[in-house]
């Protein structure tokens, strides 16, 4: 293909990229790094660039920096959980599937530069090749901008959806309870549901956690399930505080 037309793709890619970054209120001070985040393989062999010009030393960076991003905030959200589960939760959020939803959630696919072929074979929406973007994005905003700012790009397009149903199922709280209270001999951990609202299709269930038949904490959820790992969850919190 000729230059004029990937001068064309990059010209409508900073465009769009722009009105992205506005959209996520970010700033960016080096357009050319960002233009390589999301370059894939197949774009750059189209036109012959360098071959290292596409995203994937770029995505190397971002794994790790989601890595570290990610475990700082688990770090400090789940203080009583052992290293074992930490290490469960982070594989979960940053493994593929979770970095697409991301990723969707703010069209992130819509701003890849991908060649022909790629893109008549709906390269936009393959789930490795998204995910490989978003790491990509995340590694070049963190040379242009820091870690502050992938902070604060976490705090608005991941960690408010570490808890979906879409990522959660990592740590089973109840268990996680029973093996708690069983390690410290306090007696029989038993689930009551004490309240459920709402239409068919749209429950809310209550639920609460008993400790030798007496209640410890509740919780809620749009299952009798997940009701009863909210309340398993805070009860475990509330258990931790106190030794």
């Amino acid at each position: 293909m000729t230059k004029h037309k990937k001068d064309a793709m990059l010209q409508a890619f900073n465009q769009k990229f722009a009105q992205k970054m506005e959209m996520l209120h970010l700033t960016y001070d080096h357009l050319p790094l960002y233009q390589q985040a999301f370059s894939h393989s197949s774009f750059i062999n189209d036109f012959n660039m360098d071959r290292l010009a596409h995203n994937e030393r770029l995505e190397f960076l971002g794994d790790a920096v989601l890595e570290l991003t990610v475990s700082r905030y688990l770090y400090d959200k789940y203080p009583g959980l052992p290293e074992g589960n930490l290490t469960k939760m982070r594989a979960t959020i940053v493994c593929e599937p979770s970095l697409v939803i991301f990723a969707n959630k703010i069209k992130l696919n819509e701003l890849i530069l991908l060649g022909k072929g790629e893109e008549k074979t709906g390269g936009r929406t393959r789930p490795s090749l998204v995910s490989d973007a978003f790491e990509a994005f995340v590694g070049a905003l963190y040379l242009d901008q820091g870690l502050d700012v992938v902070w604060q790009f976490a705090q608005e397009v991941i960690f408010p959806y570490v808890e979906d149903d879409a990522l959660m199922g990592v740590i089973d709280f109840k268990t996680q309870f029973q093996e708690y209270i069983h390690r410290l001999n306090k007696g029989s951990v038993t689930y009551r549901l004490i309240h459920e609202e709402g239409p068919a299709h749209h429950r809310l269930f209550t639920s609460e956690v008993l400790l030798e038949g007496e209640a410890v904490a509740e919780g809620q959820g749009r299952t009798k399930k997940e009701s009863e790992q909210k309340a398993a969850e805070k009860a475990y919190k509330v258990m931790n505080q106190k030794q």
